[in-house]
């Protein structure tokens, strides 16, 4: 059995979770997750925690179990705390700011680039270069932090372009000098 879904998910007091079958829904203060869950899993509801449970013992049935009680734990902190993937722009005279509710970037291209947030998502800027991508869906904030990423992926001579904000850049020598 998988390590991480012996353990129970605990639902905290301002969260709902429903349960039909493999649809789950999670209601809390910041909104509403929906999510079907793949087969092979049970999930029970016990007074204030959910336990994910495989199935059957066979292979297909494992693989899923640590899958879906993280599905339900990412839900569950979502609609509670939220998520925020922090990218910082790097380079001179790169930087970004939010028109409206999209994000305009100017990362070293003749033309700004911008884009469109999903509903659910919404971008913040401070200084010019950190960019803040927020949202209850924790796969949606990571892919929106990722596409804003690949506009200017990070460089290895100087660090120019655009990074998560723990990410560690690995430097490389450049050119040597005539022996």
């Amino acid at each position: 059995m998988s390590r991480i879904g012996k353990s129970p998910v605990l639902i905290p007091e301002k969260v709902s979770v429903d349960i039909d079958g493999l649809t789950i829904t999670v209601k809390g203060p910041k909104g509403e997750l929906k999510r079907l869950m793949p087969q092979g899993v049970n999930i029970n509801k016990k007074e204030n925690e959910i336990i994910v449970t495989p199935s059957t013992s066979k292979r297909f049935s494992r693989e899923r179990h640590g899958l879906c009680r993280t599905l339900i734990s990412n839900m569950v902190q979502g609609v509670s705390e939220g998520f925020v993937k922090r990218l910082e722009i790097v380079g001179v005279g790169s930087r970004a700011q939010v028109k409206g509710k999209s994000l305009v970037v100017s990362a070293g291209y003749s033309h700004p680039v911008e884009i469109i947030p999903p509903e659910g998502i919404t971008y913040k800027v401070e200084s010019n270069t950190n960019v803040f991508v927020s949202g209850i869906d924790k796969e949606i904030v990571g892919n929106e932090a990722a596409k804003i990423r690949s506009i200017r992926p990070p460089e290895p001579y100087k660090g120019k372009g655009i990074k998560y904000h723990d990410e560690r850049i690995i430097r490389k020598a450049g050119k040597s000098g005539k022996k």
